[in-house]
């Protein structure tokens, strides 16, 4: 087993060696608190809300107790799916990057008595898995969907954030005998591959924290033996498994979203680490593929219930998108190592685009319930099965909930990066942010009430001395950018990355204020996107909005509105069950009632006209907190509009 390099100065969740291709660098060792703004209420929340729920949940569903049945040596009844270590494991990472902003005492404990119990199970030659050790079932002998490699993926992730944030090894070494163990059966053998991926990434990062070679090599064996049928038959195919052809020489994602996009950070990583241009080529070329016809404008990936898969191109349904929240988190986590790798801006798009509606919509407003599926649209009488389609505290597959956690617990991390002597800025928040540049420490004072307004101030706190950068993203979304610098206008250049920067000897006490254009606006869909033809969205600033049921003039219903292309008025406030919130009204249309005894078919064009109304929508990641009845981002265009086909016409296409 190696040890944690002594002196390393990147603590996040991704802290690639000094010798990985990079374009920039995570933030060192004190890096960035949050001090406030939404992003810090939501961290806040998680911290004191969520995650001692999912302690509570951790204790009653079973997966405590099936760690204690396999400390144990087996036998007594399994409880749950297959992956229920994993649950547990990003509990505990999310504890790791909590301990590491402040110590809490129940989550330290819990921490300290779980490791305690998975030294306890763990089997002599360093193998782990409650689910194989109480059951009996045989070691890999079912790869395509015992989760073996997944759970232990999620373990490494845990263990280096507690070695990292929380300062604490002992789960580090669970980890790396588990690690060892992985590398002594798989290592240079055609043994198989896990059915879900995680642990290609999970092993670079290990790799990166004790500098033992083999990690690495096991993490790119696994990356380059998908499409070569190593994983066996799960009953669903080779593309839901990522299994249909080499990694290489894909050009487009396939089958389960969250398995695809976990599979390409690994990509990404052993890319990175092995300076392999021909593979981190590939995944950039498969995001490209993805962003321009896979992705929901929430920022969401999934058009299939079935198999929680990716569709055809184009195939964006509003009402049956599954959008599951762990492929938002994939996402995000993807696009961030790839900002690393490259340095372009557009990543930092994605995530925030994710950050603000796909993954916030996925917790409600007090933190206590979450979604599975994350769809644009939801009817009155909206079933799957017996569920409604609404937030739940728990689920019996809850790989959602604590997942949310961990993203929440680190989200600091992904504030900012360096690069050679410049401090870029990726989402704007209210921060502290401290940065090792090559000619000195750069300390700052981020303040703003972004996303609510498109002003952020930077106060330098602490200069080199000498001429460095600070560098702002100008959002793929904001039609304007300006810069003031201690009071006076300056003409910042936006560099071919998609930066606003500023190059100066910065002193103590400078002040530097960037504004966007966060006013809202109108967003037409792609006329590719069959299911959104003659519909029409509303955005403001990164935040996508939706209709709700609750918001409307009583009698009108939500199926029933139209809106026009003019008109659009944002009003700050406070919503019972929301909180605080921006709200838009938007000029609209009464539409004709439909008929009730005949098929919804008709030999002319439907009728776009009818009575002025106004619609009222609400950030999509604040809706389903109030009377739980149905909600529409895309809506229909009313009559009298421009002709929503011709794409040069479009103020904003997506």
């Amino acid at each position: 087993m190696g040890l944690p390099k002594q002196g390393a100065t990147a603590r996040g969740p991704v802290s690639p060696t000094a010798s990985a291709t990079a374009a920039h660098r995570p933030l060192g060792e004190r890096g960035a608190r949050l001090r406030d703004g939404l992003l810090h209420d939501w961290q806040a929340r998680n911290r004191d809300v969520s995650l001692p729920l999912a302690l509570r949940h951790l204790r009653t569903a079973g997966n405590l107790e099936n760690l204690r049945l396999a400390a144990a040596g087996g036998g007594g009844t399994y409880r749950g799916p297959a992956f229920m270590d994993s649950d547990l494991y990003k509990t505990l990472e999310a504890i790791g990057w909590e301990q590491g902003r402040a110590t809490a005492t129940n989550l330290a404990g819990f921490a300290e008595d779980t490791t305690s119990l998975l030294e306890k199970a763990q089997q002599p030659d360093g193998y782990l898995n409650s689910y194989i050790q109480v059951t009996g079932q045989q070691r890999y002998g079912h790869l395509a969907w015992s989760h073996e490699l997944y759970c232990a993926g999620h373990l490494f992730q845990a263990a280096v954030a507690h070695a990292r944030s929380a300062g604490s090894a002992r789960l580090l070494q669970v980890a790396t005998r588990f690690a060892d163990h992985l590398a002594r059966a798989f290592l240079g053998t055609r043994r198989g591959l896990d059915g879900h991926p995680i642990v290609e990434t999970a092993l670079v990062e290990l790799y990166r924290e004790t500098r033992t070679e083999h990690y690495l090599l096991l993490a790119s064996q696994f990356v380059e033996g998908r499409g070569h049928r190593l994983i066996g038959d799960s009953g669903l195919g080779s593309r839901y498994l990522q299994d249909h052809e080499p990694i290489r020489g894909s050009v487009s994602e396939a089958g389960h979203v969250v398995r695809a996009l976990y599979l390409e950070s690994g990509v990404v990583d052993v890319a990175a680490e092995t300076g392999d241009a021909a593979l981190l080529a590939s995944s950039v070329a498969r995001w490209n593929d993805m962003v321009a016809t896979k992705t929901s404008l929430t920022g969401g990936n999934g058009s299939r219930h079935s198999g929680e898969s990716f569709g055809d191109a184009y195939e964006l349904p509003p009402d049956r998108a599954y959008n599951e929240t762990c492929a938002a988190i994939a996402s995000f986590q993807w696009s961030w190592r790839l900002l690393l790798a490259t340095g372009d801006s557009k990543y930092a798009d994605l995530m925030e685009r994710i950050l603000y509606n796909s993954f916030g919509a996925a917790i409600s407003a007090d933190g206590t319930r979450f979604f599975y599926v994350n769809p644009l649209q939801r009817r009155d009488d909206h079933f799957e099965c017996d569920d409604p389609g609404r937030r739940h505290e728990w689920f019996n597959c809850a790989c959602c909930p604590p997942n949310v956690m961990r993203l929440l617990a680190s989200l600091h991390y992904y504030l900012a990066t360096t690069a050679g002597d410049v401090l870029y800025l990726h989402l704007p928040a209210s921060a502290s942010i401290d940065a090792d540049l090559s000619t000195g420490t750069l300390g700052i004072e981020a303040t703003g009430d972004y996303p609510w307004s498109g002003t952020i101030e930077v106060r330098v706190r602490e200069a080199p001395g000498h001429d460095c950068g600070l560098a702002v993203r100008v959002p793929g979304w904001s039609h304007t950018a300006s810069a003031v610098l201690n009071g006076q206008p300056v003409a910042a250049h936006v560099d071919e990355h998609g930066y606003l920067l500023l190059r100066r000897r910065w002193l103590p006490g400078d002040l530097l204020a960037v504004t966007f254009d966060v006013g809202p606006r109108l967003t037409y869909p792609s006329r590719r996107i069959d299911a959104l033809r003659s519909t029409v969205a509303v955005e403001r600033g990164p935040l996508v909005y939706c209709f709700e049921q609750v918001d409307q003039p009583a009698g009108l219903s939500v199926e029933d509105l139209a809106l026009r292309t003019g008109g659009l008025a944002d009003r700050r406030g406070t919503l019972t069950g929301v909180g605080r919130t921006v709200t838009i009204e938007s000029s609209a249309v009464q539409l004709p009632p439909v008929a009730a005894d005949r098929m919804p078919y008709s030999g002319q064009r439907g009728d776009t006209s009818g009575r002025t109304a106004a619609a009222v929508a609400i950030p999509y990641f604040q809706w389903d907190n109030r009377d739980g009845r149905a909600m529409r981002v895309w809506m229909p265009l009313g009559a009298h509009q421009p002709d929503s086909g011709r794409e040069q016409d479009r103020p904003q296409q997506v």
